[in-house]
Formats: structure tokens, C-alpha cells, sequence
């Protein structure tokens, strides 16, 4: 059986994303960002990657996985419903197909995956449909969103 992982980097720290797939046990992280810059510091792909490098963690970008201009806009301004319904078309666009191809081959190898994006909440994001048409296309697949603790956390 292989899992899938998925994880959204809202309101944490670059320390604390590293901290739960190190914890998970996760191979290669795979930036399913449409834009891999971020504003926030060690975010943006060769931060994130050098960080995540120094923790034995892999780096891979799928660009055309991303969510286009218009579904990014919809889901900041929590038209969760549209960003699906923009999301959902441009998985049907070449490039989308042959990333998703290559991310099921992936899966299928075994290695221990987990797709990024910004929101923390996997059922705001397009992550949660790109992990839900691999699931529906492998036998075997256990999908398990990671949530890093929040900047600032301090535990009790």
C-alpha cells in the first residue's frame, strides 16, 4: 500500500514544514504550485528546496499541476466551489495530464510522496483533487494530509 501526502504551508514556518515531513517519513515533497514564489521567506522553490535538501528530503516542482491565475483569485477570495470548477478544467489540459501521468508513476514506485500548496486546509485546496484522481486511478493508495504547526506555536 502506498501514501499519499499532502500538506499546505499556511501560517507555518519553513522549520515546521520540514519538521512534519521529516516526521512522516516523506521522500520527495512535490510543489504543486502553478507560481513557486512565495512572500514568505523560505517558501519560494530554491529556499524551499535548499531547506528541505539539508533534511533529506527531495524536491520536486510540477508546474503545470498549479492552479491557473483565475482559480488562485477565487480560492483567496473563498470561492472554494469555483477554484473546483476552474481546477477541474485545466486538469484536462495536456500538460496537466502528462504531470499527473508522471505523478501517478511516482506513486506507483512507492516512494513516500507529499504534494505542497499554500492553504492548510486540504478541502480549500486543488492538492485534495490531485491526490483524490491518483487515488482513484491506483489500487493501493492511502492519501493523509500532514498539518505543520502554526508560526509561533509553543507547546503547553
Amino acid at each position: 500500500m502506498s501514501e499519499l501526502f499532502t500538506i499546505g504551508y499556511e501560517g507555518a514556518t519553513p522549520s515546521a514544514l520540514a519538521d512534519a515531513l521529516v516526521e512522516a517519513g516523506v521522500e520527495v515533497l512535490v510543489d504543486v504550485r502553478a507560481v513557486a514564489n512565495s512572500r514568505r521567506p523560505g517558501f519560494s522553490k530554491r529556499a524551499l528546496a535548499a531547506g528541505l535538501d539539508e533534511r533529506g528530503v527531495g524536491y520536486l516542482h510540477l508546474r503545470a499541476l498549479g492552479t491557473p491565475a483565475d482559480g488562485r483569485a477565487a480560492a483567496r477570495a473563498g470561492r472554494h466551489a469555483e477554484m473546483r470548477t476552474i481546477f477541474e478544467e485545466h486538469l484536462r489540459t495536456e500538460g496537466a495530464q502528462d504531470e499527473l501521468r508522471d505523478l501517478k508513476e511516482l506513486v506507483r514506485t512507492g516512494r513516500r510522496l507529499c504534494l505542497l500548496c499554500f492553504e492548510r486546509e486540504p478541502e480549500h485546496c486543488h492538492r485534495q483533487m490531485i491526490a483524490e484522481r491518483v487515488d482513484a486511478a491506483l489500487d493501493d493508495v492511502t492519501i493523509a494530509h500532514l498539518h505543520p504547526l502554526p508560526a509561533g506555536f509553543v507547546p503547553d
